[in-house]
């Protein structure tokens, strides 16, 4: 009995996906439910399980291949016996290449001094050269074009250039970036964070909180829950465009930032405002995990109001983020860095972070996104008010 392996409905804003790899080759046993291939789409990577066991007897699409929901990708025969590899005789070894004519060495010899000078002192190859001399020899001229248009001679074993398609996921944050680019008037304004009140007081608590909670405390939550207060003074940060019309969200869905070997991909927190220190904590440490693991969910990366990118993981001083369209904002964090800053008068040595803020400036004024920054520093700098949203 033979049972057909076809891909997984996509989502309906997914159109096609790209099979990117089998883990099995045809004629190998499979068990029920052991994934088969992965398929690639702009955001997420899916998984393809074996519905039966069996034997995988064919393979209907190459790796590579873009497929639709619904589309045959192998056949598996469940009663079978995997095929096993019939023994033969070792292959005689192939006959060495017989050597190559002596045009090298004819054009070699036709070679003026001053052209042979040039061609040892380059190592290049005569037969590389087109000649434009007559009966076709190389002339000096000849040599310099070469020299300046032709590939870079390099020792024999040297390393070369290698060149791989971009994944989906690559091509869509490439398309996403310069789309926000050229659809967008972006601006980005600096500010900087004293960061001991917030550090002072992970360190009071940390171990307490991860006791309680099962999670470490760290300084996205502060971030989070400080922006958010900052959204609720100035709702058009947390606004997009569309069309002629300026679309205000009720609501706060803060997209976090976070970096995988695919690349990087934001995970919506959904009604952030409504989350405590633990939850927003428990749910940035979830997708990192699973965004790592390629088991992130299609939903989890639709939508936000907001986002939150942290730099200085990387050790990042500053930089200026690019806006995760169609929103309207972005927060840059970075490295938390050691520095003498003037407190009170005098000059003491304070843990500080630069925040960077990208704006979409056809509806955020700078008043608007310098007065926002301004009041993230604050309740950073002073915690409490986070509790009283003061």
């Amino acid at each position: 009995m033979t049972t057909e392996v076809r891909v997984p409905q996509l989502p309906e804003s997914v159109a096609d996906a790209t099979l990117v790899t089998w883990h099995k080759k045809a004629g190998d046993p499979v068990n029920r439910d052991e994934n088969l291939a992965d398929l690639e789409t702009d955001k997420v990577v899916l998984e393809v399980p074996a519905p039966v066991t069996g034997v995988l007897s064919a393979l209907k699409k190459d790796a590579g291949s873009t497929v639709g929901s619904g589309e045959l990708l192998a056949i598996i025969e469940e009663s079978a016996v995997a095929a096993q590899p019939k023994s033969r005789r070792p292959e005689p070894a192939a006959a060495p290449a017989k050597p190559a004519p002596a045009k090298k060495e004819e054009a070699a010899a036709k070679l003026s001094p001053a052209v042979k000078r040039l061609v040892e002192e380059n190592k290049l190859d005569t037969g590389d050269i087109a000649g434009s001399g007559r009966d076709g020899r190389i002339t000096k001229g000849d040599v310099a074009h070469h020299l300046e248009t032709g590939p870079i001679a390099r020792p024999e074993g040297a390393r070369v250039d290698q060149r791989v398609p971009m994944s989906r996921l690559r091509a869509r944050i490439a398309e996403r970036l310069v789309q926000a680019q050229t659809t967008q008037a972006l601006l980005t304004t600096f500010n900087e964070v004293d960061m001991l009140a917030v550090s002072d007081l992970r360190a009071r608590h940390k171990e307490a909180f991860e006791k309680r909670h099962g999670v470490r405390l760290g300084f996205m939550s502060f971030f989070v829950k400080a922006c958010i207060e900052a959204l609720r003074r100035y709702p058009v940060i947390n606004a997009s465009v569309e069309g002629n019309d300026i679309v205000y969200h009720e609501y706060y869905d803060i997209g976090v930032a976070v970096s995988t070997d695919r690349g990087l991909i934001v995970p919506i927190l959904r009604d952030a405002d409504r989350m405590s220190f633990a939850d927003l904590e428990k749910a940035i440490t979830g997708f990192a995990e699973r965004a790592r693991n390629g088991a992130i969910t299609l939903e989890e990366l639709t939508g936000g109001t907001f986002s939150i990118t942290n730099g200085g993981v990387f050790g990042s001083l500053l930089s200026t983020p690019i806006v995760n369209a169609p929103q309207s904002a972005i927060l840059g964090m970075h490295k938390i860095q050691q520095r003498p800053v003037a407190v009170g008068g005098q000059v003491l040595v304070r843990p500080m972070m630069y925040v960077a803020l990208t704006y979409d400036h056809r509806i955020i004024d700078g008043r608007e996104a310098v007065q926002f920054l301004v009041a993230v520093k604050e309740a950073l700098e002073d915690p409490a008010r986070l509790l009283l949203q003061v």
